[in-house]
C-alpha cells in the first residue's frame, strides 16, 4: 500500500489508508485512545482500541493503516480507525527538551535553537520555512519571467567587495582568502559578459561584531543585477513589482501557514514612497526630535520613519534614496546633479532595512578613478576592473536579505526565528 500524506487524506477516494509520521499527542480515554499523528503536511487523528497503542511515546516515528472515518471534531474533519501499527523509529529520551505540541513554547529562543531539530517539528515553527521556501520560489519565478538568468558565483574570494574589515579570512593553500560578503563583483561582470540580467540566491558572510535581534553573520542574499538601465529608479520599479508578485504568490501558496500567524497580504500594494535621505533626516528631527548619524539613519530612525510613512502614505515600505558617496561602496554611481551624493537606495520594510541597491559605475576610467578616490589600488581588483574595458552597459542592482524579509513578513521578534540554523557571534552549532 502506498503512503498517503495527511494533507491528501480528506480528498482520497480510498477508505483504507497508510500514513507515516510522528506521535504528536496522546489522549488516553480508557476504552479507546486518540493519537494525533504529524507529518510534514499536517496532523491527523488516529483512533486506537485499548492495548494497541501501549508502546507509543511522544515523537516516536510510526506507520499506521486505518479506515477513514468522518469526524467534524477531528483535525481536518476526518480520522483513521487504526487496524495496524508499526514502530519505525523508537524514542530514547527521558524527557523532551521542551513541549512542542502546545500552541506556545515556554522555552527561551536560545534553548529552542540548541535543540533545533526538535523545535522545527512544531508545525508553526516549520511554517516559517515553508514561507521562506516560497519567497525564494517567487523571487526566481518573477525574475525568470523578465529574462533574468540565474548564476552561481564563488564564495571564496581574494579581495573585499564592500570594503572595510568585516571579512572572514580563510587559509586557502597558504594564501589568505575571504568568505564573500556578496556576489557584487561577479554579478556585475556577468552583466557585461552578455547575460545582461542576472540573479543569485546564495550565502553571504559578514564578520560584524553585532549580536542583536536583526543581525546574522551568515545569511541568504537574494541578489539582482540588471543591465541597460536608465537610472536607479528602474531598479526600484523592479523591486516594487517583485513585492507585489510576492504577496500574491504567498497568499496562494502559503495560505495555511499564513493563517497560523493570522496574516494575509493585501492584493496590490500602494505605491512605495521614495524619499531622499536628507529629507528623511529632516522629518525625523522635526517630527520626533530624532538626530541621525552623518550620512545615514540608525535602527531607531528606521522604526520612526516607518511609523511616519505608514501614517502619511499608508505603506509598510519606503525607499530611502540619494545616499552620500562616503557611505556607499566604491562602485556606486555618483548622482551627478547633487554633489557628493549617489544613485543608490535602501528599502525599509516595517522598520527594518531589507535591501540595499543602486546604479553602478560602468565606465572603466571612471571606476578606476573612484577606486583611487576611496584610497584603494585598482590593481588589487584587476580581475574585476579589467572587465570594464570591453564595453559595459549602464547597470545596477540590489540585494534582499532573505531572513530579514521573512522575519518582517511574519512579524517575528528575532531574525534567528527566520533562520534554519543560525550563525551569529556566539553560535557555530548545531
Amino acid at each position: 500500500m502506498e503512503r498517503t500524506y495527511v494533507c491528501d487524506i480528506e480528498k482520497s477516494a480510498e477508505t483504507t489508508l497508510l500514513v507515516r509520521g510522528w506521535v504528536h499527542k496522546i489522549h488516553d480515554l480508557g476504552a479507546i485512545t486518540f493519537v494525533h499523528l504529524r507529518d510534514k503536511s499536517g496532523i491527523v487523528q488516529l483512533v486506537f482500541d485499548k492495548g494497541l497503542e501501549e508502546s507509543l511515546r511522544l515523537e516516536m516515528c510510526i506507520e499506521v493503516q486505518g479506515e477513514k472515518v468522518e469526524n467534524e471534531k477531528a483535525p481536518g474533519g476526518v480520522e483513521l480507525s487504526v487496524r495496524a501499527l508499526k514502530v519505525l523509529g523508537k524514542a530514547y529520551y527521558d524527557t523532551l527538551p521542551f513541549e512542542i505540541n502546545n500552541h506556545k513554547v515556554s522555552a527561551a529562543l536560545e534553548t529552542q535553537l540548541d535543540h533545533r531539530s526538535i523545535s522545527l517539528r512544531r508545525p508553526k515553527t516549520r511554517a516559517v520555512f515553508k514561507v521562506q521556501e516560497e519567497i525564494v520560489e517567487a523571487f526566481r519565478g518573477y525574475l525568470k519571467g523578465l529574462r533574468f538568468s540565474e548564476i552561481h558565483t564563488p564564495k571564496l574570494i581574494s579581495s573585499s567587495t564592500e570594503g572595510g574589515s568585516e571579512m572572514f579570512t580563510v587559509n586557502y593553500f597558504e594564501r589568505r582568502a575571504f568568505l564573500a560578503q556578496s556576489p557584487q563583483f561577479y554579478k556585475q561582470m556577468m552583466v557585461g559578459a552578455g547575460f545582461e540580467r542576472v540573479f543569485e540566491i546564495g550565502a553571504a558572510y559578514r564578520a560584524e561584531l553585532h549580536n542583536t535581534w536583526r543581525h546574522l553573520n551568515e545569511y541568504i542574499s537574494l541578489d539582482v543585477e540588471m543591465g541597460f538601465i536608465h537610472d536607479e529608479f528602474d531598479l526600484m520599479d523592479l523591486e516594487e513589482g517583485f513585492m507585489n508578485y510576492l504577496f500574491a504568490h504567498l497568499n496562494k501558496a502559503c495560505a495555511s501557514e499564513l493563517a497560523m500567524y493570522d496574516i494575509r497580504f493585501p492584493e496590490g500594494l500602494p505605491r512605495i514612497p521614495r524619499i531622499p535621505l536628507s529629507e528623511v533626516q529632516d522629518i525625523l528631527l522635526e517630527k520626533y526630535g530624532k538626530k541621525s548619524p552623518s550620512g545615514n539613519i540608525d535602527a531607531e530612525g528606521e522604526i520612526l520613519l516607518s511609523q511616519y510613512v505608514k501614517e502619511t502614505y499608508g505603506s509598510d515600505f519606503v525607499f530611502l534614496t540619494k545616499y552620500p558617496a562616503a557611505k556607499r561602496p566604491m562602485y556606486t554611481m555618483p548622482d551627478g546633479t547633487i554633489p557628493d551624493m549617489t544613485k543608490s537606495f535602501d528599502l525599509i520594510y516595517k522598520g527594518l532595512e531589507i535591501t540595499t541597491g543602486g546604479q553602478r559605475i560602468h565606465d572603466y576610467e571612471m571606476l578606476k578613478a573612484n577606486i583611487v578616490k576611496f584610497g584603494l589600488n585598482p590593481e588589487d581588483f584587476s580581475f574585476y576592473v579589467n572587465s570594464f574595458k570591453y564595453g559595459m552597459p549602464p547597470h545596477g542592482g540590489f540585494a534582499i536579505g532573505l531572513e530579514r524579509l521573512t522575519m518582517k513578513l511574519l512579524d517575528l521578534d528575532n531574525i534567528r526565528e527566520a533562520t534554519l540554523l543560525p550563525r551569529d557571534m556566539k553560535r557555530l552549532e548545531p
